[in-house]
Parts: C-alpha cells; sequence; structure tokens
C-alpha cells in the first residue's frame, strides 16, 4: 500500500507528521476490533475484519514510512498573546511537546448504535471547535501564529474522531447495502426457484394439452417477472396448441359430420356436429352443417313418407295413400311425387270402385254356374273376380269352394315339404303353401296351382348355382301361382346366372308375387312362353327385373313394379312380344323400359318410368302396337328414345320431363313432327334431340354393334347433319 492511500484511509492529511496520532490510532483500531466481536451477525462481521484488515496495513505503512524520522516537538501556544506578536516571533522553541492526550472515544456499543441508526438519520455536523479545548505550554509566544483570514485548524484529537465516525458511517452503510443485496439476491434466488418449477410443470401440462392448466403456470412466470421470455414463449406455445388442438378437433369431427350426413345417417352426423358446437360454439362451420343436417332430415322422412304412401297404393289401400300424400303437401305444396302420390290414389280409388262393381257382375254370373262341380271357366271367372277385389269375402268364400272340386294338397299337412307336393299334384290340383320359408328348387310340369299364404309370409328360395327357385316346363301350359315370393339365398357373379324364376314354354300366370335378390334375372320368359303377371314385384335382381327373349316368347304385365334392379326393370327383345300396362319401374341401373322385339309387337300404355339410371323407355324395334300415357321423369341420360326400327310404333300422348338429359330422342332419319303431340319440357339441356347418331358408341367396334340395343350410347349429331 502507498503511503499516500494509507494517510488517506487513516484521515491524516499528505504533509502531517503522524507519530503524535498514533495512540488515538489504536484506541481507533480498539473500538473497529470490538465491532467485529458484536456484529449482530456473520456477514456484518465479515465487512468489520475487511475493514480492520484494511486499517491495519493502512497504519503498518505509516509506521514504516516514519520509523527512522525523529519525533517532531509540538509548539506551545499562548492563546491570549498569539495574534500581538509579529510573525518572526513565531518562530518555534526547541523545546518539545508534551505528549497529546486525545479524547476518549466512546465505547463499542455506542459505536454500534450509531451504526444501526446511521440508515435511519443523516449523520449530524460537527459541532464548532472551541480554542480553550487547545493543551498550550505556559508560554503562549512559542505558538505561531496563523493568518488573519485563515479559520484555525481541528484539534488532533477530534478531528481522529470524526475519521472514526466516518469509517464506522461507511462500514455501516456498506453493511446495510450489502444485507439489502443480500436480501434481494435471496429473494431473487427464491423466485427463480419458484418460475424453474413453474415453467416445468407449465411444459408438462402442454405436452398433455392441459392448456388450462399450462396457461397459469405461465401467467405465474409472468407476474413474477413481467419480461420473461419463458412465460411469453410459453403462453405462445399454449395459444398455438390450442389453435392446433381447435383445427384438428373440429377438422376431425366436421369431416365425421360430413361423412355420416352423405351416407344419411343423420343421428351420428348431428351427434358428431354437436361435439364442435359444445367445445367451440363459436365455430363458424358447425351451424351452417346442422341446418344441412335439419335440411337433409326434413327431406329424409319427406322421402320416408313417399315411400310409405307408395306401398300404401302398391296394397291398394288408396285412402290411406291418399290421406299421406296430402299429409306430405300440405308442408311442401309444391312435392312433385306427393302430387303424382295423390293423383294415382285419386285414379286408383276410382278404379278399384270400378273393378269392385265388376267383380261382383262376375261373382253373380259364378253363382249362376255353380253346379256343385269343376267348372274351369267357372273357376278363372272367379280368380279374376277375387283379383279385381281381393278384400272381397263373399267372392273369397264361392272361389274357395269351386277350387274344392279339385283336389287340395297342403304343405304342411299332407306333406312335408313343396317339392314332394308337386311331385304328386295332378293338373287342376291346389298345392297349398303355409306361410314359412321353404327350400326349393321347385319343378313344375303339370297344369296345378301353387298358392302361398302372402308374398310376405311365404318365401320359396334355394343357393343361386342350385339353379331358378322355380321352374315351369312346357307341359305346366295354364298353371297358376299366387302368393309367394322367390329369391336366391345368396348372389353369385359370373356370365351365367340363374333367375329366381323361369319359364320354359307354355302359358302361366303370376299374380301377388315377389320376385327378388336373383343373382340372374327376376323373371325370366324363353321359348315361347307366354306369362301373365298382376300385381308383383321386381325388385334388387342382378339382372332385368323381368324379361322375356326370343321368337314367340310374350310378356304381359300389369299394375306391378320393378325396383332398383341392376340392369332393366323390364326387358324384352330378340323378337319376344310385350303388353305393359301401369307399371312403375324406377331406380333401376340401366332403363325403366327396353323394348328391342323385332317383328314382335309392343305395347306400352300408362306406365310411370322415374329415375333410372338410364332412360326412362327406349323403343330399339318392334313391328306394330302402341305408346302411349307413358310417363318418363327425372331419368338420369334423359326421357325417352326412339330409334329407326320402331318407326312403325305410333307415340303418341307420353310425357317426359324434368330428365338429366334430352326428353326426347330421335335417330337419324325419324321426323320430329310425327312426335309432337307428345309433351317434352323442363329436360336439361335439348327437349327434343332430331338426328341422334346410335349407331355405336365411340371407338366401338363393328363386330359389337350387335351389342347397341342393350347399351346404348347416345351422340348428337353433328353441325352439318
Amino acid at each position: 500500500m502507498t503511503p499516500q492511500n494509507a494517510r488517506r484511509i487513516l484521515g491524516l492529511r499528505p504533509d502531517e507528521d503522524p507519530r503524535p496520532q498514533f495512540a488515538e490510532l489504536e484506541n481507533a483500531r480498539a473500538s473497529i476490533a470490538a465491532l467485529v466481536d458484536s456484529a449482530p451477525n456473520e456477514g456484518l462481521a465479515e465487512r468489520y475484519r475487511k475493514g480492520l484488515a484494511e486499517f491495519d496495513e493502512a497504519l503498518d505503512a505509516v509506521r514504516a514510512e516514519n520509523a527512522e524520522a525523529p519525533e517532531a516537538p509540538v509548539i506551545p501556544v499562548d492563546a491570549e498573546s498569539v495574534f500581538e506578536k509579529s510573525p518572526e516571533a513565531l518562530a518555534p522553541t526547541p523545546d518539545p511537546a508534551p505528549a497529546f492526550v486525545p479524547a476518549p472515544l466512546p465505547p463499542p456499543a455506542a459505536i454500534k448504535s450509531v451504526f444501526e441508526k446511521s440508515l435511519e438519520a443523516p449523520t449530524p455536523a460537527p459541532a464548532p471547535v472551541s480554542t480553550a479545548e487547545i493543551p498550550v505550554k505556559s508560554d503562549p509566544s512559542a505558538l505561531p501564529v496563523p493568518a488573519p483570514d485563515s479559520p484555525a485548524p481541528p484539534p488532533p484529537g477530534r478531528a481522529l474522531s470524526y475519521l472514526v465516525w466516518f469509517f464506522v458511517f461507511l462500514v455501516g452503510v456498506a453493511g446495510g447495502t450489502l444485507l439489502y443485496i443480500k436480501d434481494q439476491r435471496a429473494k431473487h434466488e427464491r423466485n427463480q426457484t419458484r418460475v424453474d418449477f413453474l415453467a416445468n410443470q407449465g411444459a408438462l401440462y402442454s405436452e398433455n394439452r392441459q392448456w388450462q392448466e399450462a396457461e397459469t403456470q405461465f401467467e405465474e412466470i409472468r407476474r413474477i417477472f413481467p419480461d420473461s421470455e419463458i412465460a411469453a414463449r410459453g403462453l405462445r406455445e399454449v395459444a398455438e396448441g390450442r389453435s392446433d388442438e381447435q383445427r384438428q378437433f373440429v377438422g376431425y369431427w366436421t369431416g365425421q359430420a360430413t361423412a355420416e350426413l352423405e351416407a344419411g345417417r343423420l343421428d351420428e352426423a348431428e351427434a358428431a356436429a354437436r361435439k364442435v358446437m359444445e367445445r367451440f360454439p363459436d365455430e363458424p362451420e358447425t351451424p351452417v352443417l346442422l341446418e344441412k343436417i335439419a335440411a337433409a332430415r326434413l327431406t329424409q322422412e319427406r322421402d320416408a313418407a313417399i315411400a310409405g304412401a307408395r306401398k300404401l297404393l302398391e296394397t291398394k289401400d288408396f285412402p290411406a295413400a291418399i290421406a299421406a300424400a296430402r299429409k306430405i303437401l300440405a308442408a311442401a305444396p309444391d312435392n312433385a311425387d306427393a302430387k303424382s302420390i295423390a293423383t294415382e290414389g285419386e285414379a286408383g280409388a276410382a278404379q278399384a270402385a270400378a273393378d269392385s262393381a265388376k267383380a261382383r257382375e262376375m261373382f253373380a254370373a259364378a253363382q249362376a254356374r255353380d253346379e256343385g262341380k269343376f267348372d274351369q271357366e267357372t273357376l278363372d271367372l272367379l280368380r279374376q273376380a277375387a283379383a279385381l277385389s281381393p278384400k272381397d269375402a263373399e267372392i273369397a268364400a264361392l272361389l274357395e269352394k269351386f277350387s274344392s272340386y279339385t283336389r287340395t294338397l297342403r304343405v304342411p299337412g299332407d306333406f312335408d315339404n313343396p317339392i314332394d307336393a308337386i311331385a304328386a299334384a295332378r293338373a287342376r290340383d291346389r298345392v297349398v303353401l303355409a306361410a314359412g320359408t321353404w327350400t326349393g328348387p321347385l319343378v313344375i310340369d303339370a297344369a296345378i296351382e301353387l298358392q302361398g299364404a302372402g308374398p310376405a309370409e311365404t318365401i320359396v328360395e334355394c343357393a343361386p348355382d342350385a339353379g331358378s327357385a322355380i321352374t315351369l316346363g312346357p307341359d305346366a301350359d295354364g298353371a297358376r301361382v299366387s302368393g309367394i315370393s322367390f329369391r336366391h339365398n345368396a348372389f353369385a357373379a359370373g356370365a351365367d346366372r340363374f333367375s329366381a324364376a323361369l319359364v320354359r314354354g307354355g302359358g302361366v300366370s303370376f299374380s301377388d308375387c315377389h320376385f327378388t335378390q336373383a343373382s340372374g334375372h327376376g323373371l325370366a320368359v324363353i321359348e315361347a312362353g307366354r306369362v301373365t303377371v298382376s300385381r308383383c314385384r321386381f325388385a334388387e335382381n342382378g339382372w332385368d327385373g323381368v324379361t322375356a327373349i326370343g321368337k314367340g316368347s310374350t310378356l304381359e304385365i300389369a299394375d306391378s313394379v320393378a325396383l332398383g334392379n341392376f340392369e332393366h326393370g323390364i326387358e324384352t327383345w330378340d323378337g319376344a312380344a310385350c303388353i305393359l300396362r301401369n307399371n312403375r319401374c324406377e331406380g333401376n341401373s340401366r332403363n325403366g323400359i327396353h323394348t328391342d322385339n323385332g317383328l314382335a309387337s309392343a305395347t306400352i300404355e300408362d306406365n310411370q318410368l322415374t329415375a333410372n339410371r338410364e332412360f326412362g323407355l327406349v323403343l330399339d324395334s318392334a313391328a306394330t302396337g302402341k305408346i302411349t300415357g307413358n310417363i318418363a321423369k327425372s331419368n338420369l341420360r334423359g326421357g325417352i328414345v326412339i330409334r329407326a326400327a320402331a318407326a312403325k310404333l305410333p307415340v303418341t300422348g307420353n310425357t317426359a320431363t324434368l330428365n338429366q338429359g334430352p326428353g326426347l330422342v330421335l335417330e337419324q332419319g325419324l321426323p320430329v313432327q310425327a312426335y309432337q303431340s307428345n309433351s317434352i319440357s323442363k329436360n336439361t339441356g335439348v327437349q327434343v334431340m332430331p338426328g341422334a347418331d346410335l349407331t355405336r358408341a365411340p371407338g366401338m367396334p363393328a363386330k359389337d354393334e350387335a351389342k347397341i340395343p342393350r347399351a346404348i350410347i347416345v351422340r348428337e349429331p353433328s353441325s352439318g347433319e
């Protein structure tokens, strides 16, 4: 340590002789040492020790500097005459000054008390120094005389006391500051520990997608350290996580709702959309989706009501069908299906009344012919009367009486199964099948009557590779089948498929039967078979609902439906003839009715051809007959197609409307004027397409032209045609 620094620490002036102050400095050191022992805590004691060590080092440096120098004499001063002498008389005398006795320092406890209060109150200014307190020798003339304008220097003892007091004050301030710093540091360390804990907890909550809990942790960090980057980053991650989770949640459940909606599962669709609404009520797409679901539900309910009304029509419960249609129209006055059902119901009710009156006439005629024995003509008359008025109890009773004139074989009862009963039956016998599912295939080669309990109760089925559920051969001419459903119990794909029912020659009639879920056709007529069908249903078959094939084959269908078949609803081709009246062909994958009769006749009247995947009616060829009163509506590719080979057929009074293609398509060479009596309106695109090229599909080889009748593709004529 340099002498200058040592004097500064001890409070000595640069030119002052320190030796007279050594005793007072020793007393000051003792007081500082006492402070070390009485410090209130180890931290402050350590600060006192450092101050004491620094004091000792300064004192040692000053002593070392003045070890060889002689002690300076103390010159006595006469206080009363010092200012009367001339400056020359103030020369120092050789007599040494007496040893200076410093004023006593306060005890350590008092110094400690002063330190403790130093931070609360400012240090008081030192009191003025009185000259009376300065010890002098008896000869005052020996003291130096200060200049008139210079203040008297403070006595050495008092200056040293001030030095000690100032040192103690500095140490106190330093100690207090260190205590404050230490307290702040401890507080910061506690806060940092808490922040570390909260940050770890927040990260854990975020990983587990517990966003609210994570946000709480990071918000507390921000309250502790407002500018914390950890809090800012954590809150950003929470916001991004919430946003991502919302997108994922909304995307998943909205997709689920949309898929269920498209599949028609509206309850599931609404439940999925409600999940989004409950968790994120402000999501804008959810209300729109719920509105779509509500609209679809209304449409679905309306479609179900329409389907129910149509079933009432099929069962000829016309009053109930009319009431159902009117209920639909009350909610949707423009609903075309409901209007159609109401119209059909009213017409059906009128027809039922007429049929009932006619049936009663036949009943009266049959009663007059009853001679108590079998009469085929009378039996046929009663069967027709029963078909016209199936709920007339008197007609049913008389029919049962006439049927009893023949032999009746009952299953079960007389036989355990229909195969054995049919094998034992002779011409004009009646085989009655009770309600239940019976195993085929059945083969009939006699003019018998096969009667079931109704198509919903009596079912005959077989495996698709075992053949048709029922086959009627040429010897079954005159056979009658009623009240039975025929089907396959599985589906077999392939080029060769059996029909549910097959007629191979002979004349057969089917009434009140269902032909469904066959691998091939529902009913097929071949080998010049002649079939009459009334009040039957052909649905969901692998090929046509019903078909007649080949020259000499004849198909007469009335009051029947062909629904959802994989090919055409009704088809006649390769020379077969047809008479189709008052049937409904709907939702078939090809055309509603397709005829390619060659030189045979085609009479097609008052049929409803709706919502088929291709056309409502396709006339490929026919030599005679008539096409009138048919309605082709809402078919995918168009309404009615007429080819040149059917030019001889009068096509009048038909309607083609609301189809998604042309209303009327005429092959090249057919004059538009010949078909003006038909109503063609509200179809997509052109209403009438004349001059259409129906010879082949684009790119089809010439060798495949024979396939055209079963796969018509319409091409518009070029601008030059």
